[in-house]
């Protein structure tokens, strides 16, 4: 599982901001690029975004998460969370992580779905714009952990779309078998580098504790 800071305070999971919604139709249209998918009907689940290889992906994600009406709160890199940055990202429902604590975020995410009614959350599984050896699993035990769905973000720039796919992951347990199902569906899409697109399978820990294959994360 994912080891990071997480704060104790419960986040407000935000709505969708019209003035952002409004700017992202105005530069999706004029850049040629569409938003597909329906918003979510749950009232509690994960959500996820992939692939992760350019500061570009966040812009696209953010503009179709509002143009879909999206309400939930997403975990950032805690050197992102200051000065006019880090007050917008906290007004839009961001959370802070500081990986050099070891604290559990899993279990701190699993604890709000369990004390609220209606909570998202948004993770961005690859974790980082560089290659990896994999996927982080924080989102897949969130989820199992919480029984709550993991519904499936994605940018596609070899078609220009951006927003969610039809269909929706219930963890089963079996995380090999799941991440299958991930790869069919996300293997296709075409990042914005494709050279720093890594493999999607479950990035294990070795027995030192660390992480095969992972670098500094850069969010």
């Amino acid at each position: 599982m994912e080891q990071s800071e997480a704060p104790q305070a419960i986040p407000r999971t935000r709505g969708a901001s019209p003035f952002i919604s409004f700017i992202g139709r105005v530069i999706y249209r004029a850049l040629g690029w569409t938003c597909t998918g329906k918003t979510p009907t749950y009232k509690k689940y994960v959500v996820i975004a992939a692939p992760h290889t350019s500061n570009w992906d966040g812009f696209f994600l953010i503009g179709a998460a509002s143009m879909l009406n999206l309400n939930f709160s997403f975990f950032g890199k805690h050197s992102l969370f200051k000065g006019p940055l880090g007050w917008f990202l906290r007004s839009r429902g961001g959370i802070p992580l500081d990986r050099s604590r070891n604290q559990s975020f899993v279990s701190q995410a699993v604890s709000w779905f369990n004390r609220l009614d209606t909570f998202a959350i948004g993770v961005a599984p690859e974790g980082t714009r560089k290659l990896t050896a994999g996927w982080k699993t924080g989102f897949y035990y969130i989820a199992l952990q919480a029984r709550v769905p993991i519904v499936l973000g994605y940018i596609d720039y070899a078609k220009k779309e951006g927003g969610i796919l039809p269909e929706v992951l219930i963890p089963t347990g079996d995380i090999d078998k799941d991440f299958e199902i991930l790869r069919r569906l996300y293997e296709p899409l075409v990042a914005k580098h494709p050279e720093w697109k890594g493999p999607i399978v479950p990035l294990r820990r070795q027995p030192d504790g660390s992480r095969a294959g992972a670098g500094e994360d850069d969010g």
